[in-house]
């Protein structure tokens, strides 16, 4: 981001910041009222604005080191999640009290045409409104808490059966457990990251697939867990691609070969941990005979940039055979892989982590990143052609997840 954008956004984080400040403080006013001495009144005011202005110039310093740094510490990781927990709670309580001056001014316009403007006085917030807007407003605050300290490894098993008219015989039953996303730099304790391990490895599938993330930024995140990560094994092999933080491009490096460096780095990790990298190349998976074709492409997304080559992965294999396509970034099959002659049946991709935050019920499946991805978790389908997005492993930039767990998927082929 060049100077002029990093300005503008940080001119409008601190707007955004002062306005909500000053909203939620109407309703701290309006609960202090019961304070009957002065002094303690004010003190209560005073108090308020110490903490939230010590927040907002943290915002303020935090983001410009981000900015010139290009990397998420843990000191600017520790910024967002609390940036995310204050900016949701805050928005809860100002829907309340912004339908409530609604009200307000309808009320005070009815006053003012009935008697004028004699006496007229604005009507008063109601105590009861402010204390329902703060006592709503815990339930994303201690979300969030929640989704810092324990969401984050709260992985989950999503299981998908797929039917298929032209699924070989010998692969009728046949499951893939994929992970996706690990971004291994921001796990602290090797034991969390043992549970999804051994969630995965205890799915038994035939084969294991990871799509892409692996890193934040730099190869050697991986170094503490390659141990860990190198006991997942499948009888049909483990097979892997590259996603877009993978190739290093969000942090600055001091020379082209240093960067050049850690790639390379990054690339020798998949062989030490035994993932089989699959750069823009397929793979036939053969059993009793028959085959499958396993594709991997490099990252290809929208906005991501487009290093995956499908054509070039695709050369080599027939119209009738049966192909599983490893892309990271679901616009790939939205924009392409959905489209193509080639017929590939299933894509496997990752990336938009359901932006670690969102509801899932069986009644209500909503998050933000919907508005960027129409298909950001679990199955969609296009005449015949499935793509299944995993909610991804770890977690990125907010520390934490919300209502969107870390996933551990298995996909059962069946044969119609």
């Amino acid at each position: 981001m060049n100077l002029l954008g990093a300005s503008i956004f940080l001119l409008a984080i601190l707007l955004f910041s002062t306005f909500l400040n000053w909203y939620v403080f109407q309703a701290v006013k309006t609960l202090s009222q019961g304070i009957s001495i002065e002094k303690y009144k004010n003190a209560v005011h005073i108090v308020y604005w110490l903490i939230f202005g010590v927040i907002s110039a943290w915002y303020f310093y935090t983001f410009i080191k981000i900015f010139i740094t290009g990397e998420f510490t843990l000191s600017t990781q520790t910024l967002l999640n609390v940036f995310l927990t204050v900016v949701v709670t805050q928005l809860v309580c100002v829907v309340f009290l912004f339908t409530e001056d609604l009200f307000r001014n309808i009320q005070a316009g009815v006053i003012y045409l009935s008697n004028g403007a004699q006496n007229f006085v604005f009507p008063g917030r109601k105590l009861w409104v402010s204390l329902l807007a703060v006592i709503v407003a815990m339930i994303p605050f201690f979300s969030f808490v929640y989704g810092m300290a324990f969401g984050k490894h709260n992985f989950k098993v999503h299981k998908e059966t797929i039917y298929f008219e032209d699924l070989p015989e010998a692969f009728d039953g046949f499951t893939i457990t994929q992970i996706s996303d690990i971004h291994i730099g921001s796990f602290k304790n090797p034991d969390h990251v043992q549970k999804g391990i051994d969630l995965a490895i205890g799915q038994e599938s035939d084969l294991f697939v990871f799509t892409g993330d692996l890193v934040n930024h730099r190869a050697d995140e991986m170094d503490p867990f390659i141990g860990q990560f190198s006991k997942i094994k499948s009888p049909y092999g483990q097979f892997s691609i590259i996603g877009n933080h993978d190739y290093g491009d969000y942090i600055s490096w001091p020379t082209k070969e240093a960067k050049e460096n850690n790639f390379k780095e990054f690339l020798s990790q998949h062989e030490k941990i035994g993932f089989r990298l699959l750069r823009n190349e397929h793979v036939r998976i053969e059993k009793e005979g028959q085959y499958l074709v396993l594709l991997g492409v490099e990252n290809w997304g929208v906005g991501f940039g487009a290093r995956g080559d499908l054509e070039k992965a695709l050369e080599g294999t027939s119209t009738d055979e049966f192909k599983i396509l490893l892309s990271h970034d679901p616009s790939h099959w939205d924009e392409e892989v959905k489209k193509m002659k080639n017929m590939v049946h299933l894509t496997l991709s990752g990336h938009t982590h359901g932006m670690q935050f969102g509801i899932e019920t069986p009644i209500i499946r909503w998050s933000p990143v919907q508005y960027r991805y129409p298909n950001w978790a679990g199955l969609a389908s296009f005449n015949g052609r499935y793509l299944y997005v995993n909610r991804g492993f770890g977690f990125h930039a907010f520390s934490g997840r919300v209502g969107i767990w870390p996933e551990i998927t298995v996909i059962e082929l069946r044969k119609k």
